[in-house]
């Protein structure tokens, strides 16, 4: 059954190639895929949500941001509009893109760091990486990682960390944890833009003092003219593109190009920060020049990738996606974590998909979770009969290549907190402790915090988006019962079905009906 599906759904035109046994002709049909996921950066901080034929698509107002190669982008791809990372956090996120896996079972419930041996990709783990490369693809990975545990094992001092301080943050991946990606030019996590470094292939560390975003692109464009005979060209690719920027710093110029702030430097602060749930009075405020900055140097760099594409001939069988690990609150809702929240500007992310002659461009609502990235990715390649069955997330590339296509939409998705929980005598992080939980609809958002020794519930949150999108009004519980039980029911399954600590220790099981 899976293999018609495959046929019926993949969109690849295997019968095209006459002459051809069917594994033959599947393996030449294989399209390429570019996965570029600027890290920190929101959803509504694409300029085409201002513009003629998306601004009806949302109930918000886009930022006023330049991002004219996302803007040509957008009209050439499938938009989805409520993409959502469960687990707004980079490290948690990336873990559950990379397995399919949500984070209490990826390995990665928190940011990783030499403190917390707790958060670790699982080695055992069957990655998007091991997929594609086990298909016959060649596997490069560019940019930030940050799922590594951080361990002694910097190549040039053996037996020293890669950086100084403590915690430390950064890391180097070895070969056998690198999870299927055969070409490399990556980092754990550091954040200085323009003085990023990197691990190659080899173990060899590069410093090019260049801005991080343009630095990756140019590497990304050698690799796909295949520059140093560094991958079979004979094979499909699949490329992952993790940048840094938009995510902080964001404070001066050594975060970002002076061209790129040129456009915003200039700009009253409230002329910027238009959501009407934006404080222009916190201190922070000034930053939203900067970041603005950012995301327009990202918009650039997007494009010397796909300009390449073009130039090569690539484009038309390469699948592309823009998305991002989490959002930016960037002044909303009163709070300085960026990060990490149920609100739409940390949750809701970017999720573009171009495939030329096989998608039709599109806004979509489709409520996509991080989980469901890595089964969608390898279903939109003809890929469905390789998911690794220990996946959580769903498939839903039959609905990128057929909005009608008869499979189920889901009518949610979790919000997931986590914190640090026991630590050994050493300080080290041995468990984690399970802060909040909630769930976003179509149309409420509801998160609930627990006290950490009683498990007894603390604080809530609760969002009509559709009469409130910029969720300003903090509805109670006790007042909309009708509500909130639907909720409870919805969430409890969600949490069961993920096998959540939640649903394990059956926390707040007064409320939620396991």
């Amino acid at each position: 059954m899976k293999s018609s599906v495959n046929l019926l759904l993949g969109g690849i035109g295997l019968f095209s190639l006459s002459g051809c046994s069917t594994s033959q002709t599947e393996k030449m049909a294989y399209p390429n895929i570019i996965y570029v996921f600027p890290d920190q950066y929101r959803n509504q901080a694409m300029g085409f949500w201002s513009q003629e034929g998306f601004r009806d698509k949302v109930n918000f107002r886009g930022d006023p941001v330049h991002t004219p190669v996302l803007d040509q982008f957008a009209r050439e791809s499938i938009v989805l509009t409520s993409a959502q990372s469960n687990c707004p956090l980079s490290s948690p996120h990336r873990g559950m893109l990379l397995t399919g896996m949500y984070a209490n079972k990826s390995g990665v419930p928190l940011n990783c760091n030499s403190n917390r041996p707790i958060s670790s990709l699982r080695e055992d783990a069957e990655c998007i990486g091991d997929v594609f490369r086990k298909s016959g693809y060649e596997c490069a990975y560019f940019g930030k990682l940050h799922v590594d545990f951080p361990t002694p094992n910097d190549p040039e001092h053996p037996g020293q960390y890669v950086e100084e301080q403590n915690p430390v943050w950064d890391a180097y991946t070895p070969e056998e944890r690198r999870h299927g990606f055969n070409y490399w030019y990556s980092y754990g996590t550091f954040d200085e833009h323009k003085n990023p470094h990197y691990w190659d292939t080899g173990g060899v560390r590069h410093e090019p003092k260049m801005w991080s975003p343009l630095h990756e692109a140019e590497k990304v464009v050698s690799y796909l003219k295949n520059e140093g005979n560094v991958r079979d060209t004979k094979k499909p690719f699949f490329i992952m593109v993790g940048m840094n920027p938009p995510h902080s710093p964001y404070r001066s110029l050594d975060d970002c190009m002076e061209e790129d702030f040129n456009l915003y430097k200039d700009v009253p602060l409230d002329s910027l920060l238009v959501r009407p749930n934006a404080d222009t009075k916190m201190e922070k405020a000034i930053c939203a020049r900067y970041y603005f900055a950012s995301v327009s140097g990202v918009d650039r760099a997007f494009g010397r990738i796909l300009t390449a594409l073009k130039n090569l001939g690539l484009d038309k069988n390469t699948i592309v996606v823009f998305a991002s690990d989490h959002g930016e609150t960037l002044c909303s809702q009163g709070t300085n974590d960026p990060k990490n929240s149920p609100y739409s500007e940390s949750m809701n992310v970017p999720f573009l998909v171009r495939y030329p002659d096989k998608l039709v461009p599109r806004v979509d609502n489709l409520m996509l979770s991080s989980p469901d990235i890595m089964p969608t990715l390898l279903g939109l390649c003809g890929l469905s009969d390789s998911i690794p069955d220990e996946v959580q997330g769903r498939n839903f590339a039959p609905l990128f290549f057929d909005e009608n296509a008869d499979i189920e939409r889901p009518a949610s998705a979790l919000y997931i907190q986590n914190l640090d929980g026991e630590k050994d005598s050493e300080g080290k992080v041995i468990s984690y402790f399970p802060s909040s939980r909630g769930i976003k609809t179509a149309q409420y958002t509801m998160a609930l915090y627990i006290d950490r020794d009683s498990k007894t519930l603390v604080r809530s949150l609760l969002f009509d988006d559709v009469n409130d999108p910029y969720q300003m009004h903090n509805l109670s519980l006790e007042e909309h019962p009708d509500v909130v039980k639907q909720l409870y029911q919805e969430m409890g399954n969600l949490l069961k079905e993920i096998d959540d600590p939640w649903y394990k220790e059956r926390i707040l099981s007064d409320r939620i009906p396991y």
